[in-house]
C-alpha cells in the first residue's frame, strides 16, 4: 500500500466532469484505490463517493492505492489533479 499528499490543480477542482474522468481512469486499475479529504475516505472508482467530498482546487487529498499495480495507478492519478 502506497499513500501520497497531492494538491488538486484543476480547476474546476474534482467537480462534475473532472471527477468522472478520474474515476473512468481509476477503473482501469485492479489495485484498490481511495481517496481521502479531512478524515472522510472513499472509494476512488465511485462517482457518488468521490463527488461527496466536495474537492476544490488548491485543495489537498491523499491517494491511497494497494494492490499489483498500485504504482502505476497512483502516478497516473497524480498527474490527472496535479496538471
Amino acid at each position: 500500500m502506497i499513500e501520497r499528499l497531492v494538491t488538486v490543480e484543476l480547476v474546476e477542482g474534482l467537480q462534475a466532469r473532472p471527477a468522472a474522468q478520474f474515476v473512468q481512469e481509476a477503473n482501469r486499475y485492479s489495485a484498490h484505490l481511495f481517496l481521502e479529504k479531512e478524515g472522510k475516505k472513499v472509494n476512488a472508482k465511485s462517482i457518488m463517493g468521490l463527488m461527496s467530498l466536495a474537492i476544490g482546487r488548491g485543495e489537498k487529498v491523499m491517494l491511497i492505492a494497494d494492490g499489483a499495480d498500485e504504482e502505476v495507478a497512483l502516478n497516473h492519478l497524480t498527474s490527472l489533479v496535479s496538471n
